[in-house]
């Protein structure tokens, strides 16, 4: 066990130069699935790590409901512990549960209350509210709908509805809303990953904007769309992606639109600054799943050793 339980706590800071690399070098598809795999492994290695803490810290406590050889001398001589870390990671680990049930009661929430103002109109994938506030957002579901207020249709042309409706079904068909929870979940379970939860809400919009761009036919005219929309946009009254998404950095979008279309690899080559950071990304996830599963091979058989029959 020794420095190994610790090792995936910090770990996610290896992940830290992929995010604003992929940004800008990566094709957005590949940018998203990349960080959010890195996002989530990371997460679950840091938080099993946080947990085997929180059993070695429990077990030093008076009254634990943990059976007496756990907290034997010669069991704590065999498991390398630090008693201080091991009672910190029980309200650390407290704080993590909280923070991620939050997420995930509000990403629920803020669906069911969507789909429930929804619910009166006539079904159909494409609502249209008769609302002079522009905005527009994908709500995800049993069944996808796109909403989008006359307001904001009388701002655009033809071709930019068309494009705007585009990059909306884009969100719904690539459920870029289990992405964006995966993200704002492993944030939640480790602060050292809340870079990586901006970036994926970035590229999730790249993607939908790359998507729309190949069903429209036309990059000027989804730069267009993205630009005007987000002129005349007072905000929607459910946060667009049931709740997770923004509508990031626009001048980067529009910028990145009026280029040539990203290229679309599978992983960047090595020797590019992409490729290298992806690799150290890779590395250290690798380093933290092996660090969390030796820790808790290594305490689950001391641990059952100790334990009577």
């Amino acid at each position: 066990m020794g420095v190994f339980v610790f090792l995936p706590l910090v770990l996610p800071l290896t992940a830290w130069p992929i995010a604003r690399v992929a940004e800008q070098h990566l094709h957005p598809r590949v940018a998203t699935w990349l960080l959010t795999v890195v996002a989530g492994v990371l997460a679950m290695c840091s938080t099993m790590c946080l947990a085997l803490l929180v059993v070695v810290g429990t077990a030093q406590l008076p009254g634990n409901p943990l059976p007496d050889g756990w907290s034997d001398p010669e069991v704590r001589a065999a498991v390398p512990y630090d008693e201080l870390a091991g009672k910190a990671a029980i309200p650390a680990l407290l704080a993590l549960v909280f923070a991620c049930t939050r997420t995930a009661w509000r990403h629920h929430r803020v669906r069911h209350h969507a789909q429930r103002a929804l619910a009166e109109l006539p079904p159909g994938p494409v609502v249209v509210l008769p609302d002079e506030t522009p905005y527009a957002y994908a709500l995800p579901g049993r069944r996808d709908r796109i909403v989008v207020t006359t307001g904001m249709l009388a701002e655009l042309t033809a071709a930019e509805r068309r494009a705007l409706l585009a990059h909306e079904g884009a969100h719904l068909a690539a459920r870029h809303h289990r992405f964006l929870l995966t993200v704002w979940l492993a944030a939640g379970a480790n602060p050292f990953l809340r870079p990586l939860r901006t970036a994926v809400a970035y590229t999730a919009e790249r993607w939908a904007d790359e998507s729309a761009a190949e069903a429209v036919g036309s990059r000027r005219t989804v730069a267009r769309a993205v630009g005007k929309a987000a002129l005349v946009s007072h905000g929607a009254p459910f946060a667009t992606i049931a709740g997770f998404a923004t509508a990031g950095p626009v001048p980067r979008r529009v910028a990145a639109l009026l280029q040539p279309a990203p290229v679309a690899r599978l992983w960047p080559p090595v020797f590019t600054l992409a490729g290298l950071a992806a690799w150290a990304a890779a590395a250290g996830t690798t380093a933290s799943a092996l660090s969390s599963a030796n820790s808790a091979f290594t305490l689950f058989f001391i641990l059952k050793a100790a334990t009577p029959i």
